[in-house]
């Protein structure tokens, strides 16, 4: 284990525990399933991360996405069927070329040394010729691509987000697109790097893509989490930027954006779901005017949307001024263009604002609930590590690098002998 391990681990178990505390206290139907699936998409989600055998990284990368499909099926909103097929067809058919993938990589590996291995690091050595090297990159890609997600292969996750239960939009949005973003940098980076340096153009273009269409498609929207959704597309464009940038600033800057978006996108699907307990509604025209009603909700849910937005500060701005750093160097002009994308966000994150918060109240039947000290206390963790990211970020910047596998390799060669 790695600190990109580490980094993404500390990340899942923060989350998951936001998660537990603050989402699943209104699951009243089935509620020992639907904390067992929850636990076991968080198992899967842990193992992914530590997995350094490719079998078991494969078992571990179907084992988080099948307990999802039956929490958006048994708790998920009105089209949570629909939503729960398109999930599934996509993440389950892309999986099928991961594995075909890794079977070519273990095949190859055996008929060059006559090891038959599955092993991480050994399989990193394996001598490959162009072709074959980007046909498997590409295996590899496809399925993290999904999952990041990456434009055109999106389109299941605004209908996943929208119907999935709170508890399954903080985990999918917070912790388990960033296996696509992880994916990329551990299998597509360090075993292929040759083949990433002939694809890092195409791949930059889908993420500036994903940048500029993400964020005009969010600001088209009045469902709160479609609007949350489309954002996460936005985002993690710039994980792409800064991963194909091949560059050690643009690693990093990927690597602390893949962080404060767990984090604050994840605070924003913990409000919505609020919002969707207590008034029964989704739409940004029908809310209006919380700030009155429920003014600690809406203080949270500001700090929130302006943490997504990318104020400096705060750990959204860190990551992105660094990736558009890295991509300054190797592309003036999509630099340029992918700021685009802030200023949309600007745009997005100020109608959720206005529309949910600050617009002139909304006439209700009855009184809602604020949130209470305890909810208060677990979401004000999440808002202290943004602001710690933002402000000081070297650390995680120096630790969260991942170790190239030969170096691993000759360390563990040293430490057996």
């Amino acid at each position: 284990m790695d600190g990109l391990s580490l980094s993404m681990l500390w990340l899942t178990i923060l989350l998951s525990l936001a998660c537990v505390l603050l989402t699943t206290r209104h699951i009243r139907d089935s509620s020992g399933t639907f904390h067992a699936l929850l636990l076991a998409t968080i198992s899967g989600t842990v193992g992914t991360f530590l997995a350094t055998d490719l079998f078991l990284f494969f078992f571990f990368w179907e084992l988080m996405l099948v307990p999802v499909f039956f929490l958006l099926c048994g708790w998920g909103h009105e089209n949570r069927y629909r939503a729960a097929i398109k999930f599934f067809l996509f993440t389950q058919g892309s999986g099928l070329l991961m594995l075909l993938s890794i079977l070519g990589l273990v095949i190859i590996n055996f008929q060059e040394t006559g090891i038959l291995t599955f092993d991480y690091f050994v399989l990193a050595n394996t001598p490959l010729s162009p072709l074959l090297s980007m046909l498997l990159m590409l295996g590899f890609f496809i399925p993290f691509a999904v999952k990041l997600p990456v434009v055109p292969v999106h389109v299941w996750l605004p209908d996943t987000h929208t119907q999935a239960p709170t508890a399954g939009s903080v985990i999918l949005a917070g912790i388990l697109l960033k296996t696509g973003g992880y994916g990329m940098i551990r299998f597509n980076l360090m075993l292929f790097p040759e083949a990433v340096e002939r694809f890092a153009p195409y791949a930059t273009l889908l993420g500036l893509i994903g940048i500029l269409y993400g964020a005009w498609l969010a600001c088209a929207q009045s469902d709160i989490k479609r609007l949350i959704a489309y954002s996460s597309i936005s985002h993690l464009g710039f994980v792409m930027l800064g991963i194909f940038s091949v560059s050690p600033v643009g690693l990093q800057g990927a690597i602390i954006q893949m962080l404060a978006h767990g984090l604050s996108t994840g605070g924003l699907f913990i409000i919505a779901g609020a919002i969707q307990d207590r008034l029964h509604t989704r739409d940004i025209v029908t809310i209006g005017g919380l700030w009155e009603s429920m003014p600690r909700l809406s203080s949270v849910g500001l700090f929130f949307a302006i943490a997504s937005l990318g104020i400096p500060g705060l750990g959204n701005f860190a990551g992105e001024f660094l990736v558009l750093f890295a991509t300054w160097s190797v592309s003036p002009f999509i630099a340029i263009l992918a700021t685009g994308g802030l200023i949309l966000a600007s745009v997005y994150s100020l109608k959720l604002v206005n529309g949910v918060f600050l617009a002139p109240s909304s006439s209700r039947a009855e009184p809602v609930s604020d949130f209470h000290a305890g909810q208060m206390s677990i979401l004000g963790i999440l808002m202290t590590l943004l602001v710690i990211l933002g402000l000081y970020p070297q650390p995680i910047m120096t630790f969260s690098l991942p170790s190239p596998a030969t170096i691993t390799t000759s360390n563990s060669g040293k430490n057996a002998s």
